[in-house]
């Protein structure tokens, strides 16, 4: 069975790139067969300067749709053929143009003759075939220009995470879960401190018992990670604690992080908070980039709980 065959459609890349491969091989010999010397990688750089009007290397880039790295490699390479050449920018001595030599002015001139017959090639191939394929392309490439490959691959992706991935309120059955995911974690830098045992091994009477709240995300069913919401003292000028955020290492890059503090948000704004506060410790990069980019802002003082702590955010509900 062909390889492009067993892969489908997820190898339209491959698969246009072999195409690609074979039309610029012909592509040289074709230039060959009349007698022609020039790469097939420099024909859009030669038909755009067909105008005779002189243009900078990232206006030939914009128009044939190239890199600006990509198209300055092939002028260096036309320019050393002879092809084309240098010009002063009349109205700023300081921006170089391209044009055409005069050798690249005959070169044009004779791949008149060329192209026609190349044409008529084109167009017998598409009678042979049931589809269009310049139009496809063309198709292609407008939908490719409203939504690329990768974001749509992006928005499948997060639906079968979140297809997978549901938040749900703590219950006694993932006591265990809350524990080992918080104590792995910590255990990784640190020590567990003794105020870590007490709420670890008792979470309800420390967090639920005071009208605190805990999100389990389960995937497929299975604890991956949590998050624990906490009543802050009367005399705090916060209302709730973001805490205990802990996600098993051996489920990564599925946003459930985000979404455990997305349910603690959410929770803390429904019971009426105002202010939500956090503490963590500058080592855990990837929790403190997630913290900044659900909003929160780093406090000037500390007043660290945990021995551990060395900075301390507020959220604003």
């Amino acid at each position: 069975m062909d390889f492009f065959e067993r892969t489908g459609k997820m190898a339209i890349g491959s698969r246009l790139r072999v195409l690609t491969e074979v039309l610029t091989r012909d592509a040289a010999g074709i230039y060959g067969l009349y007698g022609i010397d020039m790469k097939p990688k420099w024909f859009p750089v030669l038909h755009s300067l067909t105008d005779e009007q002189p243009k900078s290397v990232t206006s030939i880039a914009k128009e044939i749709g190239q890199s600006h790295p990509s198209v300055s490699t092939i002028v260096k390479e036309m320019i050393k053929a002879g092809i084309i050449e240098e010009v002063n920018d009349k109205t700023d001595r300081r921006c170089t143009l391209i044009t055409l030599s005069e050798y690249g002015k005959k070169l044009s001139e004779e791949l008149i003759v060329q192209l026609r017959d190349v044409e008529r090639a084109v167009e017998q191939i598409s009678s042979e075939c049931d589809n269009d394929l310049w139009a496809a392309i063309s198709d292609w490439e407008k939908a490719l220009h409203r939504k690329s490959m990768l974001e749509r691959v992006r928005e499948i992706k997060d639906r079968r995470d979140n297809s997978e991935i549901e938040i749900v309120e703590y219950r006694p059955q993932y006591k265990k879960a809350f524990y080992e995911f918080n104590r792995r974690w910590i255990e990784s830098y640190w020590e567990l401190e003794p105020h870590d045992i007490e709420v670890l091994n008792d979470p309800e009477g420390h967090i639920l018992e005071k009208g605190g709240y805990i999100f389990v995300a389960l995937y497929n069913g299975t604890p991956v990670g949590v998050c624990a919401l906490c009543p802050m003292p009367e005399e705090s000028p916060y209302d709730f604690e973001l805490a205990k955020l802990a996600v098993n290492n051996s489920i990564r890059r599925k946003g459930i992080g985000h979404r455990l503090c997305d349910a603690v948000i959410a929770k803390a704004r429904e019971l009426g908070g105002r202010m939500l506060f956090l503490e963590s410790n500058t080592r855990l990069k990837p929790a403190i980039a997630l913290y900044r980019k659900l909003g929160f802002k780093e406090l000037p003082e500390y007043h660290p709980a945990y021995a551990r702590g060395d900075i301390q955010m507020e959220l604003p509900l």
